[in-house]
């Protein structure tokens, strides 16, 4: 590992993890406003398998989240890797938001229309 950076990139709705500049990993999210709140619908979080095992995942959602939280910005996890690594970590509890059907129904909707 030689220059660990992370990255919003907001165009394409994901914090990025790099390595000199190439991408090695990211977290997917979706923007919904529910109930008049804005919020980050997490679903997808990968790191690179040759990248496994270095805590990079960690750090890409403390990264996430922690952008997130300072934009006042709601967090539903619906990516396992966020469901688990909120479980470790209740600093974020005030922030997060439980998910819903209505969640669910928007995240399915907005990811059947990009594949069309």
């Amino acid at each position: 590992m030689s220059d660990i950076t992370v990255r919003h990139n907001i165009e394409r709705g994901r914090f990025e993890i790099l390595d000199g500049g190439n991408v090695i990993g990211k977290v997917v999210y979706k923007e919904y406003d529910g109930a008049g709140s804005p919020q980050r619908i997490f679903y997808h979080t990968v790191i690179n398998e040759e990248y496994g095992g270095q805590g990079l995942a960690g750090r890409l959602a403390t990264a996430a989240l922690d952008e997130t939280v300072t934009a006042g910005v709601g967090v539903v996890p619906v990516c396992p890797f966020i469901k688990k690594f909120l479980s470790k970590h209740p600093e974020y509890a005030g922030n997060t938001v439980r998910v819903a059907p209505a969640h669910l129904e928007f995240l399915d909707t907005a990811l059947s229309a990009r594949t069309r």
